[in-house]
């Protein structure tokens, strides 16, 4: 689902070197990894699509993009700037706009949108490249204004806000990514060494980056068992602990960097190498393409 970003509140840096976005292989590694708790591999499912019954209709593509939250119009939208917009999504329009802006979790009216999605995703390269573009905009980037201004500086703690962005949105309500960093920001009552080379600065306290981020995989795991939100109480949250076990076993083996793999666990508790794949799709776009998307998500906001 799709959520304005706010400011954060009591913190300040202590590295202003400390990098804004993850790239390159960092980057495909981080995304490789929310593909295995999405879809079971590190395979980029652009085909997926099917309605897992959690109240937001179908999920599709790479990042589960919902016809009941508005982000999968999103794709269709940008998709349709790509092909001049008459193509096979088109017959779709009306509906996905109408939902995305009621939140409509129905799926009346979208017969044979699921065997379309599955279609493109498969063999169109526009449609791949609106679903990364979308991907990046909505919750990539967003995460990683996050990150940057918390001051991190690990492959660990970037990928982690990724992947909490993209499962609970980046929102600064209680179960979204802003509020899940607030509840950890003041969970920091005094300064914690640790051993990540990265400090962060919370309420005036220093405070080892893996040691917070130890913090806001408690905060996270919390949500997921106990969201406050509607949207997200249907139960499904509660099954994917799995999220959190993996990222607190790269966090014993020490994996705090990626330069090349990461060792995580698979869905059903296994551990796995995840490699950086050169036919991953890991493109980062540009500000200009977040401001554009996100003027959009305000006015869809507002019509709400």
């Amino acid at each position: 689902m799709f959520y304005a970003i706010l400011k954060l509140s009591l913190v300040s840096v202590l590295f202003a070197s400390s990098r804004a976005v993850l790239q390159g292989c960092d980057k495909t590694i981080a995304l490789e990894i929310t593909n295995i708790f999405e879809n079971g591999d590190t395979a980029f499912h652009y085909d997926y699509c099917e309605d897992i019954n959690d109240g937001r209709g179908y999920t599709s593509g790479i990042a589960g993009f919902c016809t009941g939250t508005g982000d999968a119009w999103l794709v269709i939208q940008e998709y349709h700037k790509l092909t001049g917009g008459a193509d096979k999504m088109s017959q779709f329009d009306n509906i996905l706009a109408e939902y995305a802006l009621s939140g409509n979790n129905s799926t009346t009216g979208l017969s044979g949108y699921c065997k379309v999605w599955t279609k493109l995703g498969t063999s169109d390269a526009k449609f791949k490249q609106a679903q990364d573009t979308i991907r990046d905009n909505l919750y990539f980037l967003p995460s990683m204004e996050y990150a940057k201004q918390l001051g991190l500086g690990t492959s660990i703690a970037h990928g982690q806000l990724y992947d909490a962005g993209i499962q609970h949105g980046v929102g600064n309500g209680p179960d979204g990514l802003g509020g899940m960093i607030n509840g950890t920001n003041a969970r920091v009552i005094a300064d914690e060494a640790g051993d990540s080379g990265s400090t962060l600065v919370v309420n005036g306290f220093k405070v080892d980056e893996v040691v917070w981020l130890k913090k806001f995989l408690s905060v996270r795991a919390n949500v997921l068992n106990n969201p406050q939100e509607l949207p997200n109480k249907s139960g499904a949250w509660a099954k994917t602990q799995y999220r959190i076990a993996s990222y607190q076993y790269a966090i014993d083996q020490r994996e705090y960097n990626w330069t090349s793999s990461a060792i995580v666990l698979n869905n059903d508790g296994t551990p796995t190498t995840v490699t950086c794949s050169p036919s991953s799709s890991a493109s980062t776009y540009s500000r200009q393409n977040i401001v554009h998307l996100g003027l959009l998500v305000i006015a869809l906001l507002n019509l709400i």
